[in-house]
C-alpha cells in the first residue's frame, strides 16, 4: 500500500482504494474497480473504485446540502481549516510523492515538490480569500446622469454552489488543490473527479482535507470509468460550475455543460521565438528545461522552437550539448527523462516522430524507445507540413523550425489552434514587447521558458487552449457571483463633509 498507516483506511479488503463521500471512505456498490498501470513497469500498481451513477447522485445531494451550511461559515474559519489542510499536505509529502512516482512516473524530487507546492497554494489561497471576499462595493445613484442620491447599492461576492473539479494526470495533486482551495474559501462545496493515472495521489490529498476537519459532504472524491460516470458528472443538474484541466475532452464538456460557468485549460503548442540578438546560452538552457522537464508532459512545455536562420546552427549545437547530459531512466532514480504516462501516449509520440522522419527532419539524436520510456529527441529542419510542427506531443520530443523573419515566427505561432503560452528571447525589450503583443497566447514569457506560476499569477489560454483564467485570485473570483442589495431612500441624501 502506498503511504503510511495514516492512510490505511483508504484501502478496502481487496486492496482497492475507496472513494470519499460524506466524510467517509467507502467501497462502491458496483463491486468493480479500475486498474492503474505503473508507467515504468507497465504492470498494475493500484486499483480504485468504479463508482456508479447512483453513488454520484448521492454525493451530489450531500454536496448541495453541505454547501448551504458552509456558506454561513465565517471566512476566518474557512481559512483556518484550509491552513490545517495545507500543513497536512506538507506533513505527508513523502506518502503523496510515492504515489506520484508509481502512478505517473514523476521524478521523486519533483513529486515531493508538487506536494509542498500544493500546501503553499492552499495557504496562500486562504489568505487571499479572506482579503478579497472580505471586501464589498458601495455605489451611489447620483453618479449616473439624471439621478439624485436616493439609492445606495451594496455588492458582495457569494458562492456558486457545487463545483465539479477535474484535474489532469500530470499534476493530479497541485491542479486539484488549485480548484479545491478557491472553491472552499469562496463558500462552495467540491466534487473531485481525479484522473485515473494520479487518482491514488489525489485520494491521499483528499485525506489531508479530511483530517483537517472539514464538514461532512462538503468535499467528495469519486473515481471510476469516464465512459460510465464522465458525462453523468459533467451534465449533472446539481453542478453549478466546472473547472477542468486536460485535453480535447474539455471541448466536448463545454458543448454539453449547459448554462454554468466553465474554467478550462486544454493544452498548448507553446512556441519559443529566438531572435538574432538573443543570449543563446540562456535560450538553450530554457529550451532544454522548458522542453524536457517531466519528459515534456506539461501544458506549458516548449513545444516548438522558431529560431532565426542566422543563429540556428549555434543554438542547435548548444541545445544538443545539453540534451546529451539529460539522465534517462526510472522516476525512483530522479532521472530527468522518465517513462511517459501510458503506452498509447508513447505510441502517439512515436507516430509524430516517424512522420517527421519520413518527411525529412534532421534527427539530432538517434530515436530510441523502450516500452513507455522515450529518450530525449531534438528534431531540426522541421517544416510546416510535418505533424510535429502543429500537434502537441506531450513527450520528450522537440521540433526546431528555422525562420527568416520575426513575422514568419509570429505567423506560425498564431496559425496554431492553441494559444496557451509562448516565449521570446532577445536583448531588445522593445522588440520583445512588440512580439508579445502580436502573439495570440494567454501568456508570453520574455527571456524565459513558458511556465504556470507562481500559482498566484493569472494563467489562461486563448482559442482551443481554454476558457476563463486561473491563478488563485482569478479562480476565487470565477467561483463566485455578484449579489447586489439596493437601499432606496425617500429623499436624496448627501454627505456634507
Amino acid at each position: 500500500m502506498a503511504g503510511t498507516a495514516v492512510f490505511a483506511e483508504l484501502v478496502d479488503e481487496d486492496g482497492a482504494f475507496k472513494y470519499y463521500s460524506y466524510g467517509e471512505w467507502k467501497k462502491s456498490s458496483s463491486g468493480k474497480s479500475v486498474a492503474i498501470i505503473n508507467p515504468t513497469t507497465r504492470q498494475p500498481q493500484f486499483k480504485v473504485q468504479a463508482c456508479t451513477q447512483q453513488e454520484v447522485d448521492k454525493l451530489m445531494d450531500e454536496a448541495k446540502t453541505a454547501q448551504k451550511s458552509w456558506a454561513k461559515t465565517p471566512l476566518w474559519k474557512r481559512a483556518e481549516l484550509l491552513h490545517k489542510a495545507a500543513a497536512l499536505l506538507k506533513e505527508h509529502k513523502v506518502a503523496i510523492a510515492d504515489c506520484l512516482v508509481k502512478e505517473i512516473a514523476k521524478p521523486a524530487k519533483d513529486a515531493v515538490t508538487e506536494a509542498v507546492r500544493s500546501g503553499d497554494l492552499v495557504s496562500y489561497c486562504a489568505e487571499e480569500g479572506v482579503r478579497i471576499l472580505g471586501e464589498g462595493k458601495f455605489l451611489v445613484s447620483d453618479s449616473f446622469p439624471g439621478n439624485e442620491r436616493t439609492k445606495y447599492c451594496l455588492t458582495s461576492k457569494i458562492p456558486l454552489g457545487v463545483i465539479l473539479a477535474i484535474p489532469p494526470f500530470n499534476y493530479p495533486v497541485n491542479l486539484a488543490v488549485s480548484k479545491i482551495a478557491p472553491a472552499l474559501i469562496a463558500g462552495n462545496s467540491i466534487v473531485l473527479k481525479p484522473p485515473t493515472q494520479g487518482a491514488v495521489a489525489a485520494l491521499h490529498m483528499v485525506h489531508c482535507f479530511h483530517l483537517a476537519g472539514f464538514p461532512k459532504g462538503l468535499i467528495s472524491c469519486v473515481s471510476g470509468k469516464g465512459s460510465e460516470i464522465g458525462d453523468f458528472l459533467t451534465m449533472h443538474p446539481i453542478v453549478n460550475c466546472i473547472s477542468f484541466t486536460g485535453g480535447d475532452t474539455g471541448i466536448a464538456i463545454s458543448k454539453k455543460a449547459g448554462m454554468i460557468p466553465l474554467q478550462m485549460e486544454l493544452g498548448g503548442k507553446d512556441a519559443c521565438i529566438i531572435l538574432e540578438d538573443a543570449d543563446l546560452d540562456l535560450a538553450a538552457s530554457n529550451i532544454v528545461k522548458g522542453g524536457f522537464s517531466y519528459s515534456g508532459q506539461r501544458c506549458t512545455a516548449v513545444k516548438v522552437v522558431l529560431v532565426m536562420e542566422s543563429v540556428a546552427n549555434a543554438l542547435v549545437d548548444k541545445v544538443k550539448a545539453k540534451v546529451v547530459k539529460l539522465t534517462v531512466g526510472p522516476p525512483e532514480d530522479d532521472c530527468d527523462i522518465t517513462p511517459v504516462v501510458t503506452e498509447s501516449s508513447a505510441n502517439f509520440i512515436e507516430g509524430l516522430v516517424m512522420d517527421a522522419k519520413q518527411k525529412g527532419a534532421t534527427f539530432c539524436q538517434e530515436y530510441r524507445r523502450e516500452g513507455n520510456l522515450i529518450w530525449p529527441l531534438l528534431l531540426d529542419n522541421v517544416r510546416p507540413d510535418m505533424r510535429i510542427a502543429w500537434e502537441e506531443p506531450f513527450g520528450p520530443v522537440l521540433p526546431v523550425i528555422r525562420i527568416t523573419s520575426v513575422e514568419e515566427g509570429i505567423h506560425h505561432c498564431n496559425a496554431s489552434n492553441f494559444g496557451l503560452q509562448g516565449c521570446v528571447f532577445t536583448r531588445d525589450i522593445n522588440k520583445a514587447i512588440l512580439i508579445s503583443d502580436a502573439m495570440e497566447t494567454g501568456t508570453v514569457q520574455i527571456n524565459s521558458a513558458p511556465a504556470r506560476g507562481p500559482d498566484h499569477f493569472p494563467f489562461q489560454g486563448l482559442k482551443d487552449s481554454g476558457i476563463g483564467s486561473q491563478g488563485i485570485t482569478n479562480s476565487i473570483n470565477m467561483m463566485t457571483k455578484i449579489k447586489t442589495t439596493v437601499i432606496n431612500l425617500p429623499t436624496p441624501s448627501y454627505t456634507m463633509g
